[in-house]
C-alpha cells in the first residue's frame, strides 16, 4: 500500500494518501519535540514582558514649585532621586512538556507515491500467507522493497487502463478458496470463520485488510497477463529445444528415466511463458523507473 506525497499544505490519504511536506520529514525518521515555556507561551497567545503593563508606583511628596522656563522644565528632585520603577513579570502557566511521538519512517518515494516501513513489515508477513511456495527461500528486506516498488509501478499503470477493476467481492471468493492450501493454516482449522480469524490475527491481519492486499496481488497478476502473455507464442521447436538441451541432462544427472516429451509438453510450455513473460516485466519495469522517479531511502537518509 503506497501514499502519494503533495504539495505543503495537503494531507495524506490511504490507499493514494497525501502527506505534507512537513509530513514527509516527519516520516523520513524525525520525532516530535519538546517545546519551551516562552515559545509555548507565545503560540498559545500569552503575553511578553514587553506587552505588560508596569504595576503602579506610590507617589511621594512633592518638592516646591520651581521656577519654570518656556524652553525646558527642569526635573523635581524627588523625581530625580527616587528608584526605577519595579515591573513584575506575570506569571505564565508552564506547558507540559511534548511526549516524543513515534512515526512511520518513508523507506521509498515512487513517483510521489510513499513506501513507509510499515508496509515493508506487511510485505513480510504478506508473504508468509502466498501459497504454492510463491515466497519461497529466506526473508530478505531488500528484495521485498524491490517488490514493493514494482508492484506500485504496475498498479500505477494499471490505473491509466480503463476497465478490468477487480472488485472486493471477487477477491474475498479467490481468498476463501486459497486460504485451504495455506500449509501453515491447517492447524487452526481454517476451513472454519473462527479458525481462519484466528490464524490472520496471529499474522497481525484482520480479513478485510488481507482482501484488500490480495485484491492488489490479483490487479497486479491481471495486468502482466493482459499486457505480455496474450502475446507471447511458444512454437514446438522450443518446447523441443527445452526438454533436450535443459530437461534431459537433468534427468541424467539424477540416473532417471525422463518422461516424454508428449506427456510434459503442456508444462514445458508454461514454464517458457512465464520465463518470457518474466524478461519482458523485467525490461519493462526498468524503462518506467527510468522514466519515472524512484528514490530508496536508507536509514539516517531524509526525503527529498
Amino acid at each position: 500500500m503506497t501514499r502519494r506525497a503533495t504539495q505543503p499544505g495537503s494531507m495524506r490519504r490511504t490507499g493514494g494518501r497525501r502527506l505534507s511536506l512537513l509530513a514527509v520529514v516527519l516520516l523520513a525518521g524525525l520525532t516530535v519535540g519538546t517545546a519551551s515555556a516562552s515559545a509555548s507561551a507565545s503560540a498559545w497567545g500569552g503575553q511578553s514582558a514587553q506587552g505588560t503593563t508596569p504595576m503602579p508606583v506610590a507617589p511621594t511628596a512633592a518638592a516646591p514649585p520651581m521656577p519654570t522656563s518656556p524652553a525646558a522644565v527642569t526635573p523635581s528632585a524627588a523625581r530625580s532621586e527616587s528608584p526605577p520603577t519595579a515591573i513584575v513579570q506575570p506569571k505564565l502557566p508552564r506547558m507540559p512538556a511534548a511526549q516524543g511521538v513515534e512515526v512511520d519512517r518513508v523507506v521509498a518515494i515512487v513517483n510521489g507515491d510513499l513506501i513507509l516501513d510499515s508496509d515493508v513489515d506487511q510485505e513480510r508477513r504478506f508473504g508468509a500467507l502466498l501459497p504454492y511456495g510463491e515466497a519461497s527461500g529466506a526473508y530478505n528486506r531488500d528484495a521485498a522493497i524491490e517488490r514493493l516498488i514494482n508492484r506500485d509501478l504496475i498498479l500505477q499503470q494499471s490505473k491509466l487502463q480503463p476497465g478490468g477493476e477487480i472488485t472486493m467481492a471477487a477477491a474475498a471468493a479467490d481468498l476463501d478458496a486459497v486460504r485451504k492450501s495455506i500449509p501453515t493454516c491447517k492447524q487452526y482449522h481454517c476451513e472454519t470463520q473462527a479458525g481462519w480469524d484466528r490464524f490472520l490475527a496471529t499474522e497481525g491481519f484482520t480479513e478485510q485488510s488481507l482482501t484488500g492486499l490480495w485484491r492488489q496481488r490479483m490487479e497486479v497478476l491481471a495486468f502482466i497477463e493482459l499486457r505480455f502473455r496474450m502475446g507471447i507464442k511458444i512454437s514446438p521447436q522450443e518446447i523441443q529445444t527445452y526438454y533436450e538441451k535443459t530437461l534431459l541432462p537433468q534427468y541424467a544427472a539424477q540416473h532417471a528415466t525422463p518422461p516424454p516429451l508428449d506427456s510434459i509438453s503442456s508444462r514445458i510450455q508454461e514454464v517458457l511463458l512465464q520465463q518470457q513473460v518474466s524478461n519482458l516485466l523485467t525490461d519493462w519495469l526498468e524503462s518506467l523507473r527510468a522514466q519515472g522517479s524512484v528514490v530508496v531511502l536508507h536509514p539516517g537518509e531524509e526525503a527529498p
